[in-house]
């Protein structure tokens, strides 16, 4: 195993301790019980905004918080989710006095440790809402989740629920919004080769050098099938075509088209499947209005992408336009 780090036990605390020096202007790093909050506290007035889950996909969540997007998130140790302890205190750091939306991953763990710190929240007069992400179209059930997994379409949850709360939504709208996000989103994933969980010292699966695993999930969860290595036309259209049939996709829909970096994929290959999955979109009819391309929703160093379609409509467009200013989105403001 080759990382930059120290102690592996302590990779989690010192990139979270590194984050914060690094955007002190944005965000507020608190080590015990461990979570990151918004520069300057709650904003009175405002819907708070948090969502967390196990670390190693960076930038997600404590990259998106900021103006426009989240007031607080709660990193986990690497790819395991976060206890109520820290949550806890991260929903009553983001609650401006308009009740909090907590946006959570599909993972057993997150579900449960969110729904645990809800209810404690809620038991001391806070009003607590949950928007729960399922947009991974790979698998219906997985090692880690009962139904979808929550994959890269959360961080367009997150941008279009943290837009409506800026804009001064209040609680039952922006939850309005976050669950038609979900509605209208769906994603899937591919993996060139596994990641290294830096306490485990090895990769978490084994994959030959010339398979790829379609469907993979963002911890290393078993995808749909294993195929020989082929050109990257025909692999962004393995991803792409279950996408579009999940969605539903019909001629003249608008759509978001959201290609993910899983960590270790150079950007010039994910411009490269972002070409043949605009192609393939426009084939199909749909007419790609908005678009991102990056690592936004890692796996440590794993090679792959994931592709995600969030369909559009001129309120989810406008709330996507919305000025947005965190350490790892920002434009408008």
């Amino acid at each position: 195993m080759k990382k930059l780090i120290n102690d592996p036990r302590a990779v989690v605390d010192e990139s979270v301790e590194g984050f914060g020096l690094a955007h002190a202007d944005l965000v507020r790093v608190h080590p015990d019980p461990l979570f990151v909050s918004r520069a300057g506290g709650a904003v009175p007035g405002k819907v708070g905004l948090i969502s967390g889950g196990g670390s190693g996909h960076e930038p997600l969540h404590s990259g998106y918080v900021g103006r426009g997007m989240l007031d607080a998130a709660v990193p986990g140790a690497v790819f395991t989710s976060p206890t109520p302890d820290a949550i806890i205190p991260a929903t009553q750091a983001a609650d401006g006095g308009a009740g909090v939306v907590l946006v959570v991953k599909n993972y057993t763990g997150d579900v449960l440790n969110f729904e645990t710190a809800a209810e404690m929240c809620q038991a001391e007069g806070l009003d607590v809402r949950t928007v729960l992400v399922d947009d991974d179209v790979a698998v219906e059930d997985s090692l880690y989740t009962a139904g979808r997994r929550g994959v890269a379409g959360t961080v367009l949850v997150e941008k279009v629920a943290g837009a409506a709360a800026e804009r001064g939504d209040g609680l039952d709208e922006v939850e309005a919004i976050g669950r038609k996000v979900v509605a209208n989103v769906r994603s899937m994933g591919l993996a060139l080769t596994p990641c290294t969980v830096p306490h485990a010292g090895k990769t978490s699966f084994d994959l030959g050098e010339d398979e790829i695993e379609i469907g993979i999930g963002i911890h290393g969860e078993p995808g749909r099938r294993r195929v020989g290595l082929e050109p990257a036309d025909a692999l962004t259209e393995h991803l792409l075509t279950p996408v579009m049939e999940d969605l539903g996709l019909a001629e003249g829909e608008r759509v978001l088209l959201f290609v993910n970096g899983m960590g270790g994929t150079p950007l010039s290959e994910l411009y490269i499947v972002y070409r043949a999955a605009a192609r393939i979109l426009a084939d199909r009819g749909a007419l790609v209005e908005r678009s991102l391309v990056g690592n936004y929703t890692t796996s440590l160093e794993m090679q792959g992408c994931s592709l995600t379609l969030l369909r559009l409509d001129d309120e989810l467009t406008a709330l996507w336009d919305a000025p947005v200013h965190t350490p790892a989105l920002r434009w408008g403001a």
